[in-house]
């Protein structure tokens, strides 16, 4: 069996903010700092197999007992910009989130109720001490919400196809007040054509959490090992953001037709995504 630190982890895509340095407060922005000046980051994958390291030993650890130093860098015209892991809130967020996505025999399976109940303890008097806490990286695993797709431009897409053992990468990058102004006219249109639901609830709550960053900020959306779920061929022709924006146009036109067909084109280019979910 290989190490875990040999595995590459799939099926995980991520909603990441990175924030100047200029919006942290010191000591973290001298942290930030020196730490992008670092040669040799992590990546994603070196986030995901250190989390799956902690699953190993019983009982499991659910959230790592110290929080993590690392983050995520770009240079961005010349400024520095950090996405940190926050790997322990990012931990209790997603025990919550358990519960809804696993049946009660596989999730005790999985983490006992003693740990999840000491979990959720330990998360309370945290938050007591930091009640303001958000996290800078959303994960979704076997799908990229709809919602995500709104924050985005097509034209803001980079796919590479890569070759041999290296695996393809798509993601999207846009400015955070792009973003925030997506969001809002995607609401307007929404609010004004249909009934409440999941769309509407998400992007809500998606507009939210960009309204605690920075503004000069940059918003990534990234398939991640996600890209490891999809049938070979269709990553290339993936254009769920150039749909999802056509589908919201098209409401806003009036024209329940193109926006049926555009909904269609998202339906049946996930559905693979749902079924090999189940099929796990």
């Amino acid at each position: 069996m290989p190490k875990v630190s040999s595995v590459v982890v799939p099926y995980a895509a991520y909603l990441r903010v990175y924030e100047p340095l200029a919006a942290f407060p010191e000591p973290e922005r001298t942290h930030w700092a020196r730490y992008a000046r670092r040669p040799d980051r992590p990546s994603y994958q070196d986030e995901l197999r250190r989390s799956l390291a902690d699953l190993l030993p019983t009982p499991p650890i659910p959230v790592p007992v110290h929080e993590s130093g690392d983050a995520f860098v770009l240079d961005v015209d010349g400024v520095v910009c950090v996405c940190p892991w926050r790997t322990r809130l990012r931990g209790w967020q997603a025990l919550g989130d358990l519960a809804e996505e696993l049946p009660p025999s596989v999730l005790d399976a999985v983490l006992p109720p003693l740990v999840r109940h000491q979990a959720a303890q330990d998360y309370e008097r945290w938050l007591a001490r930091n009640p303001d806490a958000r996290p800078w990286i959303r994960t979704a695993t076997w799908q990229v919400p709809l919602n995500w797709f709104v924050l985005v431009s097509d034209d803001e897409r980079r796919y590479e196809k890569r070759s041999g053992e290296v695996p393809p990468m798509l993601r999207y990058r846009t400015p955070m007040v792009q973003a925030r102004r997506r969001v809002a006219r995607a609401l307007r249109t929404l609010k004004d054509t249909i009934e409440e639901g999941p769309l509407i609830d998400g992007l809500v709550d998606v507009g939210r959490w960009l309204e605690e960053f920075h503004p000069r900020s940059l918003v990534e959306l990234d398939y991640g090992g996600l890209v490891h779920a999809l049938p070979a061929g269709e990553l290339e022709g993936d254009h769920s953001a150039a749909d999802v924006a056509e589908g919201i146009e098209a409401l806003r036109r009036g024209d329940g037709t193109a926006a049926g067909e555009a909904y269609g084109r998202l339906v049946e280019r996930w559905r693979a995504v749902r079924d090999r979910r189940s099929a796990n």
